[in-house]
């Protein structure tokens, strides 16, 4: 189709939609989500948890709990100068479906004397998690199916359980994250307060997160099927939870719970914690959702603001396209012109270097040679002083061999006339 517009009388082609056409029997592509599926499950999937929180609040013993097994992880100390991150990588299988899960575990959060830099090393890492997956994307020979992605998917934040509400440290971390990271905040051990306590306490921290504006992952919405679930559990956040791998039996049956002198905490027991609840939404409900969403939005800021670091933009200052190489010529051609500039202010350094050594010898020249005609003048003068003594002492010596010769000549008269005396009187 052909337009001709009154004000230029330029031909303007429209671009005609799809044409919509009924198919006269059965091809087969309605079997592109089977084929979906069974390439993903071949493949096998990757989740990433990051657990933050203090020491001995039972982050490993939450997830041991999470996953029905034993990660053997190890304690750690309260004398730790600086926050470390330990990840660890292991391959789950359930029926048919593997599994490669990464948990991530920060020791030493929350032990220093000064906590105001804890969160850097959080950030740090997340960042690099980041900067790894765009160097790999960006590669000429890219091998993103079999890379392994170490991007954080969650980000499970364990509150102390103090029924007071958040502290500080916890407010910066989350606030540095949140941009990052899919935050789902929880209650540790849950069951050291009461219920009453429980139900104001997430509401206090619900209310300090709002106020200091931090985002944490919301569950999504827009799936009919898990709408009004989600939406329900959005209203729980955050989860009080409690872990345990120790089993007793109850009813002849063997459950989850941790056992005290009063009774015991049944884990899976939704009157008792929210175990049950962060499990299904974590895992059984939204877990491709954290997936997509670290993809989709946390790396997508993540790669922006790096592409512009580098120099790239979408379009220039007359709002039109830019390319990839265009930019890249204009950052080569800007980046030649930097290093001729610093090639020749250091040219120009060097040469007002030498100038100014060359000044400076001959500055030390000149004081050399006036220091040498100084010390000339005065050998001249101890030459001269020294030639004149000479003279004065041949004068005296030649002076006392005359006074010695007249001597001499003096005694000798003297004998030979006491001599004839003595004659004479005989």
């Amino acid at each position: 189709m052909v337009n001709i517009t009154a004000e230029n009388k330029t031909p303007a082609v429209a671009t005609p939609g799809p044409r919509q056409l009924q198919l006269g029997g059965h091809v087969g592509f309605d079997t592109l989500p089977d084929q979906l599926v069974n390439k993903s499950v071949q493949n096998g999937f990757g989740f990433n948890i990051l657990c933050i929180g203090e020491t001995a609040l039972g982050k490993s013993t939450l997830m041991d709990t999470l996953f029905n097994t034993s990660f053997g992880a190890t304690p750690s100390t309260h004398n730790l100068p600086n926050v470390k991150l330990k990840a660890q990588t292991y391959e789950l299988q359930e029926s048919s479906v593997r599994l490669k899960l990464t948990i991530c575990d920060t020791i030493g959060y929350g032990d220093q004397v000064n906590k105001a830099d804890s969160y850097k090393a959080l950030v740090e890492y997340v960042d690099c998690q980041f900067e790894a997956y765009l160097q790999e994307e960006l590669k000429i020979q890219r091998s993103m199916a079999s890379a392994h992605d170490s991007r954080v998917h969650a980000c499970l934040y364990f509150i102390c359980p103090t029924g007071h509400g958040l502290k500080a440290m916890d407010l910066a971390c989350m606030k540095q994250l949140d941009t990052r990271v899919n935050i789902i905040p929880v209650i540790a051990k849950a069951d050291t307060i009461s219920k009453s306590e429980l139900a104001g306490f997430k509401e206090r921290i619900m209310d300090e997160l709002r106020r200091n504006k931090v985002s944490i992952y919301q569950f999504p919405t827009d799936d009919e099927t898990v709408a009004d679930t989600n939406k329900s559990m959005n209203g729980e956040l955050p989860f009080a939870v409690v872990g345990s791998t120790e089993f007793v039996k109850v009813a002849g049956k063997l459950v989850r719970a941790r056992q005290y002198p009063w009774g015991s905490v049944h884990i899976e027991n939704e009157t008792h914690c929210d175990f049950v609840k962060l499990r299904e939404m974590l895992i059984r409900t939204n877990m491709e959702d954290l997936r997509e969403l670290t993809h989709t939005r946390h790396y997508e800021l993540f790669r922006q603001r790096r592409l512009q670091q580098m120099g790239f933009v979408d379009v220039d200052s007359n709002n039109q396209p830019v390319s990839f190489q265009q930019t890249f010529e204009s950052k080569r051609t800007g980046h030649l012109a930097s290093l001729q500039a610093k090639e020749e202010e250091v040219r120009q350094m060097f040469v007002q270097r030498v100038k100014q050594k060359e000044n400076e010898l001959k500055d030390s020249e000149k004081e050399l040679h006036s220091k040498f005609e100084k010390l000339k003048r005065e050998h001249l003068e101890e030459k001269t002083k020294l030639e004149e003594a000479r003279r004065l002492l041949e004068e005296e010596c030649q002076e006392l061999q005359r006074r010695k010769q007249q001597l001499s000549n003096g005694n000798g008269n003297g004998n030979h006339m006491l001599t004839l005396g003595r004659g004479k009187k005989k």
